[in-house]
């Protein structure tokens, strides 16, 4: 599964930036997969890093990385998006199986293959939100495996700073249904406006019996990890500078503003999870992830 070629067709998108970090996922999704105790498969997922010029050399492999589990990048790191994507992934079926949830909405989609990948139970749609680029991208990669999604998909290409409401209810999104939603490594990129617009329109499109599932950082102030193990591996290793990516503005207090609209919330370290799945990071310190949260939000029937 290491034949990939080269594509040209949408790379630009995944090529610099915010997109270049949905490669470092993929590939450390890749590395998750082949982990003897591997939490989450994700066997598309070194075919995208192997596909995109960008990180065409970059680790799919626990035995690529030279001081494996050391390495702060493709060890540490890496097992934080492979717990993330285990976590997240239990959420989803969960909410699709026990919820009765009829739709999944990503919201910044980027390298998601969950539509692929996952056993959804029958007559459940999966909207994919992204820019057109990374979109094209993952079509052309996914298109060369000849992958068959296991739901209805429907991509919606669309910057999330536009009117993604609208273009995912002209996609046939039905506001009247439970859906569930998931912001996988996305608020920390946006401005604090931008989310709480968006945490406005998931509760004003969510019926009663939808869920949400999001990311986010609760730092007063991210530079004081400027010089934690995990940026500075991230930035050397392969050009990523996440402190410059990510919006250094105060968060907004996205689970308190659901709160009062009626959901109920909680908020989680990493941490508690590692501890659940007896795998994972654990705390260290000047950790970068000291301040992440995977927030669990449930809109309740009528």
């Amino acid at each position: 599964m290491t034949g990939t070629a080269h594509l040209n067709t949408g790379a630009e998108g995944v090529a610099g930036g915010v997109g270049l970090t949905a490669l470092m996922v993929a590939a450390a999704r890749a590395i998750e997969t082949h982990r003897h105790d591997s939490l989450a498969r994700d066997v598309y997922a070194e075919h995208f890093v192997l596909a995109a010029p960008a990180s065409a050399g970059w680790p799919v492999r626990p035995r690529q990385v030279e001081d494996g589990d050391a390495n702060p990048l493709w060890g540490r790191f890496a097992r934080y998006f492979g717990l993330r994507t285990r976590v997240l992934d239990d959420f989803l079926l969960r909410s699709v199986h026990e919820g009765g949830a009829r739709q999944v909405v990503l919201l910044g989609a980027g390298l998601d293959s969950r539509a692929f990948r996952l056993d959804w139970p029958t007559g459940r749609v999966i909207f994919e939100i992204d820019q057109e680029e990374v979109l094209a991208f993952k079509h052309q990669v996914l298109g060369g495996l000849s992958a068959t999604p296991k739901a209805a998909r429907v991509t919606v290409p669309i910057d999330l700073r536009a009117d993604w409401a609208g273009a995912l209810t002209g996609a046939g999104f039905d506001p009247a249904a439970p859906t569930v939603w998931l912001a996988e490594g996305l608020l920390f990129y946006l401005p604090g406006t931008a989310e709480t617009y968006l945490i406005d329109t998931v509760h004003r499109l969510s019926a009663g019996g939808s869920a949400l599932a999001y990311e986010v950082k609760l730092e007063k102030n991210l530079l004081d990890y400027r010089d934690s193990p995990l940026y500075t591996a991230t930035k050397h290793q392969i050009g990523i500078d996440l402190l410059n990516l990510f919006d250094g503005e105060p968060r907004p207090d996205s689970a308190g503003d659901l709160g009062s609209k009626g959901w109920s919330t909680s908020v989680h370290t990493p941490f508690d999870f590692t501890h659940r799945h007896g795998c994972g990071p654990l705390p260290e310190p000047n950790d970068a992830l000291e301040g992440n949260r995977w927030v669990f939000a449930d809109k309740p029937r009528r």
